[in-house]
C-alpha cells in the first residue's frame, strides 16, 4: 500500500487515509490526481486476499498511464494477476494471446478504439464469452448504447468509484 502511495504522490497526487484495527479491513483511503478526480479505495485485510493460485486474470487496456497505474494496483491488492496494454491493437492482441478471465477497456484509444476491440472479440467464438468492461470518461447516453450494440458486459464511467469497478469484476467472473 506504502508503494500506491508513493506512486501516487509522487504523481502530483494526495493520499489520505482512516485505518481500523483489522489492519487494512475497512481502510478508507481517499485519492486525488489530475487524472483521477478522486477515489475512494476500501482496502481488505491481508488474510482476505486471493491467492496468486486461484486469481483470476485481468487485462487492463487503457493509454492514460495514471490511470493504469491505480487500477492495476487495485486489482493487485484485490488479489488479481493483471496484464496491461497500452492501446488498441495491442489489447486485442493481449486479449488472444494471454486469454484473460476479463478485460477493462477504455473507449478513446490509440490505433483502435475499445468499440472496435470490445466487436471484434465479441464476434469470434474463441473470445465471445470473455467479459468487457468499457471504462471510459463518454458517459453519454448514445456512448453507453453503442457499447451494448458491440457487446459489452459493463459500462463504468471515469472517474470511477473502485467499489464498483471491483464489484462489477466479481460478478462479472463469478467471485
Amino acid at each position: 500500500m506504502q508503494q500506491l502511495w508513493g506512486h501516487i504522490e509522487h504523481s502530483g497526487g494526495f493520499v489520505s487515509s482512516k485505518q481500523k484495527d483489522n489492519l487494512l479491513d475497512g481502510t478508507s483511503v481517499t485519492v486525488r490526481t489530475d487524472s483521477t478526480q478522486g477515489m475512494s479505495v476500501q482496502g481488505k485485510a491481508a488474510s482476505d486476499e486471493k491467492t496468486e493460485k486461484d486469481s483470476k486474470r485481468i487485462l487492463i487496456v487503457d493509454d492514460e498511464q495514471d490511470i493504469v497505474t491505480i487500477t492495476s494496483k487495485l486489482l493487485k491488492i484485490s488479489g488479481y494477476e493483471v496484464i496491461i496494454a497500452n492501446d488498441g491493437q495491442e489489447g486485442l492482441e493481449k486479449a488472444k494471446t494471454e486469454k484473460p478471465d476479463l478485460i477493462v477497456l477504455d473507449l478513446m484509444l490509440p490505433k483502435i478504439n475499445g468499440y472496435k476491440v470490445c466487436g471484434l472479440l465479441k464476434k469470434d467464438t474463441r473470445y465471445a464469452k470473455t467479459p468487457v468492461i468499457l471504462f471510459t470518461a463518454k458517459a453519454r447516453a448514445e456512448d453507453i448504447e453503442l457499447g451494448k450494440k458491440v457487446g459489452a458486459d459493463a459500462y463504468i464511467t471515469k472517474p470511477f468509484e473502485p467499489e464498483v469497478l471491483l464489484s462489477k469484476i466479481e460478478e462479472l467472473t463469478g467471485q
